[in-house]
């Protein structure tokens, strides 16, 4: 695979809805992702919204009341989630489990670095707000904790 090869792979994903593409070959392999920023809170005017951040943030109505209570969690970072510390590993929690203050939630990834992130309250996991291995931006509510 030659650098011109590599461009247009890039290019491909400009132009696209593709936000990431993996390609092996000649032994070599490849991947290129794009994330998008700041578009899910509304700082992109016009018709581009992310509908991922959408559908996980989004509460029904009557949940919204009761919640009111519940800490939410968010991401510090931009980068990718991850419930455990490997693929084969257990998630550091479940909906229903018991969290102390500092306890790890869950990974996230950025630039080849894992970052844990801890809980700032004791509680216990309401919702779980992401998928395993979404992508996630600044502020972006991973989890919701009632607090004890």
């Amino acid at each position: 695979m030659n650098l011109d090869e590599i461009r247009k792979l890039i290019d491909l994903l400009k132009d696209t809805d593709v936000s990431e593409i993996q390609i092996e070959k000649e032994g070599m392999k490849l991947r290129l992702r794009r994330e998008r920023l700041l578009s899910s809170y509304g700082f992109v005017e016009g018709p581009a919204k992310d509908k991922r951040t959408e559908e996980v943030t989004q509460v029904p109505p009557e949940e919204a009341d009761d919640s009111s209570h519940l800490f939410t969690v968010t991401s510090p970072i931009v980068g990718t989630f991850f419930r455990a510390s490997s693929p084969d590993a257990e998630p550091f929690v479940e909906v229903g489990s018991r969290v102390q203050k500092g306890q790890v939630l869950c990974i996230i990834e950025a630039m080849k670095l894992m970052n844990e992130i801890e809980s700032e309250v004791d509680g216990v996991v309401v919702r779980i707000l992401v998928e395993n291995g979404q992508p996630v931006e600044y502020g972006e509510p991973l989890f919701l904790i009632e607090p004890i």
